[in-house]
């Protein structure tokens, strides 16, 4: 009798011990999920860095990064893609001299004044982000008393970082609106505290992008002072993704990789409906505000001309003296 009851018991066993031997070994053979895809992928394309952390911020500019990466574009070229949320352009170049980011998303202006600056040698690898209508705005408080760029005079205005492109575009727009730039303070304050900076009169005005132009508005009741991408900066390259001239040439298979994942996604993003089911993904803007967000575009590749148009923008304000865009911008693969 205790036999008969010992046999279920052996048998249960026997099969547990089966069952556990198959699961180690799929784990260990080809295709099982001890290497993950990701790392049988980045071996399979003879990647020389399967795993990279790329600077992003949770704006509307860099939504093809998010959209590669929810997609899994990334990781059908093999890529492990780490997407590190940054104050700013600015503030993400030196983490690419030390080596904590691979690559970052970052305002051109940023990038070209670290170059010129000798920073280090860096490289533009994607077509990045234009400015569109009503993408670069000058918002201020509902109960101030600013109604006009020529209210802006002597008044404390933020950008997410210094010397970058919201403030190269800024000073551009009002001195076109007949304000000396020189007469505005320019604060720091990253984007996602700007809107509270306002209500709190931390500072007059704010320049913004979106999802945060929308945000502002709808939650303060914050109005549009000035479009800082319109006139000489209408149409204007904004930013993307960046890294030194070093990681290209140690890692060109990862760089082409990233670049191919990239490519897929910014095809999309002239797909407004793409764009709107990505932003919740990443930014506070919920999926009943995403409609009313104003977008730019995505080109397919960085222009020269308007990155030159970046430069010398940056000229006339002082920023730099002279500097040739064109060995920065990454040819194609």
């Amino acid at each position: 009798m205790a036999a008969c009851r010992e046999r279920p018991v052996r048998r249960l066993l026997s099969l547990l011990v089966a069952t556990v031997m198959v699961a180690v070994a799929a784990c260990s053979a080809p295709g099982g999920s001890g290497a993950t895809p990701d790392h049988e992928s980045s071996v399979a394309a003879g990647l020389e860095k399967g795993a990279i952390r790329v600077g992003m911020l949770p704006i509307v500019d860099a939504a093809y990064l998010q959209r590669a990466q929810v997609a899994g574009y990334f990781a059908a070229e093999g890529l492990t893609v780490e997407l590190v949320t940054i104050q700013g352009g600015a503030a993400a170049v030196p983490q690419l001299v030390t080596g904590e980011l691979d690559m970052t998303f970052t305002n051109n202006v940023s990038l070209l004044l670290a170059q010129f600056q000798k920073t280090g040698d860096f490289r533009f690898i994607d077509g990045g982000y234009q400015a569109g209508k009503d993408t670069f705005l000058v918002m201020a408080d509902p109960g101030s008393a600013i109604r006009s760029p020529r209210d802006l005079a002597g008044k404390r205005v933020a950008v997410n970082t210094f010397k970058n492109i919201a403030e190269l575009t800024a000073r551009s727009a009002l001195e076109v609106s007949g304000v000396a730039s020189d007469s505005v303070t320019f604060v720091s304050i990253p984007f996602p505290d700007m809107a509270a900076a306002l209500r709190n009169r931390q500072v007059d005005a704010a320049v913004m992008v979106e999802p945060y132009i929308t945000d502002a508005a709808r939650s303060l009741g914050a109005i549009n002072v000035l479009d800082t991408a319109s006139g000489p900066t209408e149409g204007i390259a904004i930013g993307g993704v960046g890294t030194t001239a070093s990681f290209v040439r140690d890692n060109p298979r990862t760089v082409a990789a990233f670049r191919s994942a990239v490519a897929r996604a910014q095809a999309e993003m002239s797909d407004r409906s793409v764009v709107e089911r990505t932003l919740p993904t990443y930014t506070r803007i919920t999926p009943d505000i995403a409609p009313l967000i104003s977008l730019g575009t995505w080109p397919a590749a960085l222009d020269p001309v308007r990155l030159q148009r970046d430069a010398d923008l940056m000229r006339r304000f002082g920023m730099l003296t002279d500097l040739d865009v064109g060995p920065m911008i990454l040819p194609p693969s």
